[in-house]
């Protein structure tokens, strides 16, 4: 029997809220649906963040990880997940896990873990609402620094068979979520009572509207005959009347004209054509403004870091890169079309952030359609040759960073995104790419540059969870800005430092 030991462990302890309901309900469908997450996104989506599946029940499962980050970084992409799984179900059938977290001293005996640690995480997720993650403090010093996400403490808490309090955390993975967690039900009544009246004052409007300003007739093309033989003339000589015969099939109007103006050479029949129906303007759609890039060759990557192995020459087609991050005003033009979310509050010139890369990509898909231009992501290659701007330094102004050139820790005064624009562009013109928002890209997530395109293209695999992002955000240090730098990130999970550029063939 291999001896048992002692180590400290991250714990993920999970269960699904009203499971017994669930199966009672349709045991067989639960089942079998129970049965597809696990495998299909329970178990990947541990072993991507190097955790490991200890324990699995009929309704839950406990894992550990050596890393507190990776662990709720974990859940917060098993969480996120369901709630695009639950969004076409009814409340009834939705199936919603519970996570409780724990950073403690465990035994590990073979496959099994034991401990207070184990404990106090089984605990803490039977003390989480369903679809949240409750987090000891223990957790929370590890991650507070480290994730891009909001807290909300719920207070020391007496939980089952624990001996002394537990301080606890509920993760918010969207960091406005701390105030809409903590609002009281008074306020959204109110919310929901003044969207009510807007709602019934633009309905009044558009009636009123409707009854002042009715709709036009059909237009409709009419031939009338000619009157050979008019009548006496009326009282009023300048008024003639032509009264139209139309044909039963298609159903249409008698049309009177005022003028009818010269003889119709033909003795026959008059055309009579209404004027056409102004056409309603195209919806106005500010484009990002975009900078050429000439293409070429160069040396991709740097001995920095692993993941920028090995240095490899590559060769850059010419392309066209956005000036700036895609702003919220450009942002919200694509909300009020109905193709993107709401953006979050703040002026129209600053940069958008809190975006997944399958938010970017709606961006993107819209752009192009309504613009009818090739609009995409740009590659992993050509966001690197458009930073580097012909240079081979760690930075486009040399090996050194200089304050005030990009906004990250220790680059400077400004601790957060300004309106675009603000700090100096790099010898191609681009703005704010080393640093302020981290940018996605449209690669796959690789360990490496092994096996990369030499030709520029992106690197993509099937069904890849994980994208590439570039560029250092404001909680980054000074070594994610330079040219070379790159991470990875879960493509279906939004943070507040994520943001995003556009690119063109050329």
């Amino acid at each position: 029997m291999p001896e048992a030991i002692r180590r400290l462990a991250t714990i993920m302890m999970a269960d699904i809220e009203g499971y017994s309901r669930l199966m009672g309900a349709a045991e067989r469908d639960t089942h079998v649906r129970v049965s597809r997450l696990q495998k299909e996104l329970i178990e990947p989506t541990i072993k991507e963040h190097r955790g490991t599946l200890v324990q699995v029940t009929g309704d839950g499962f406990m894992s550990v990880f050596d890393s507190p980050v990776e662990c709720v970084r974990c859940a917060i992409v098993i969480q996120q997940s369901m709630v695009g799984q639950n969004l076409e179900l009814a409340r009834e059938y939705q199936i919603r896990f519970r996570i409780g977290i724990n950073l403690g001293d465990v035994i590990v005996d073979g496959d099994e873990v034991h401990g207070d640690g184990v404990n106090v995480a089984a605990r803490l997720e039977n003390e989480a609402a369903a679809g949240t993650i409750n987090i000891s403090a223990s957790v929370y010093e590890q991650v507070r620094h480290k994730l891009v996400c909001g807290y909300q403490s719920l207070g020391d808490k007496r939980l089952k068979n624990i001996q002394d309090p537990v301080l606890v955390y509920r993760v918010l993975p969207d960091p406005a979520s701390v105030i809409q967690a903590t609002r009281k039900f008074s306020a959204r009544v109110g919310v929901l009572t003044a969207a009510c009246l807007l709602l019934l004052f633009a309905a009044g409007a558009y009636a009123w509207q409707r009854l002042i300003h009715p709709p036009a007739a059909p237009v409709a093309l009419i031939r009338a005959p000619v009157i050979t033989n008019p009548p006496p003339e009326p009282a009023n000589p300048r008024i003639q009347e032509a009264v139209a015969r139309v044909s039963p099939s298609p159903p249409t109007v008698p049309t009177v004209i005022n003028d009818p103006g010269p003889p119709d050479p033909n003795p026959r029949t008059a055309l009579v054509v209404p004027p056409p129906s102004p056409k309603p303007a195209p919806p106005s759609v500010h484009a990002p403004e975009m900078v050429s890039i000439p293409g070429g060759s160069f040396q991709m990557g740097s001995n920095d870091d692993p993941t920028e192995r090995p240095v490899h020459r590559v060769t850059v087609p010419p392309f066209l890169i956005g000036r700036h991050l895609v702003t919220l005003g450009q942002w919200r033009e694509c909300a009020r079309a109905s193709s993107c979310r709401e953006a979050p509050a703040g002026g129209d010139d600053e940069p958008m952030g809190n975006v997944s890369w399958n938010d970017a990509q709606q961006y993107v898909m819209w752009l192009a359609q309504m613009t009818k231009q090739p609009y995409r992501l740009p590659t992993e290659a050509e966001w690197e040759l458009a930073v580097r701007a012909g240079t081979d330094t760690k930075y486009w102004w040399g090996n050194v960073m200089k304050a005030n050139v990009a906004i990250c820790k220790g680059c400077g005064e400004l601790k957060r995104p300004q309106k675009v624009g603000t700090l100096p562009a790099n010898p191609y013109g681009v703005f704010d790419i080393n640093g302020g928002m981290s940018e996605w890209v449209a690669d796959c997530r690789a360990r490496d540059y092994m096996g990369a395109p030499a030709d520029g293209t992106a690197r993509v695999t099937p069904d890849c969870r994980d994208r590439v992002l570039r560029g250092a955000s404001w909680t980054n240090d000074a070594s994610y800005a330079r040219s070379a730098a790159r991470d990875f990130y879960d493509a279906s999970v939004r943070y507040p430092t994520h943001g995003f550029r556009v690119a063109q063939s050329r």
